[in-house]
């Protein structure tokens, strides 16, 4: 994680900071910067650590809107339950449209801009609706994180 945040900080951005061991940062940056953040740092881990995985950055306002947009917070849905696959880039409606609700039962997603809220009551571990199946049918990238995580993320960017 050192790694990473000297990655950010070379890439122009301050006050970086990360959470747990999974590739998560806080940080300020120019909106110049921000925007052009996630090649730069893909680029780097690939080029200096021949690590390929995709990078996907949100703004703080951003982040602040994904709490309370979540669909399964009303429903009372067990929060351990709860991830968010946050996606490199805005789905189209075709391709939202294509996704199978049924894939994975009793799973759930929701496509929310670039955001997909899930909903695993049987666990991370045996569902089919994966990062592969989310990334192929929208023709982007994406990354998971867990309820709990994305809460602290939203802290981080809070204080």
């Amino acid at each position: 994680m050192a790694d990473l945040a000297a990655t950010f900080r070379e890439g122009g951005c301050d006050d970086v900071r990360t959470h747990i061991q999974s590739g998560n940062v806080v940080f300020r940056a120019p909106d110049m910067i921000a925007a052009r953040i996630a090649d730069v740092v893909r680029d780097a881990l690939l080029d200096r650590f021949e690590l390929r995985v995709p990078v996907v950055t949100r703004s703080a306002d951003e982040m602040l809107r994904v709490a309370p947009r979540n669909p399964y917070i009303a429903t009372g849905a067990d929060s351990d339950a709860l991830h968010v696959a946050f996606l490199a880039d805005e789905p189209d409606d075709a391709g939202v449209a294509m996704l199978d609700p049924n894939r994975s039962p009793p799973d759930e997603f929701q496509v929310i801009g670039r955001d997909i809220y899930l909903r695993y009551p049987g666990g991370l571990a045996r569902t089919k609706l994966t990062n592969d199946y989310f990334d192929r049918a929208l023709g982007t990238v994406s990354t998971v994180r867990n309820w709990r995580t994305v809460l602290r993320l939203v802290e981080m960017v809070n204080s």
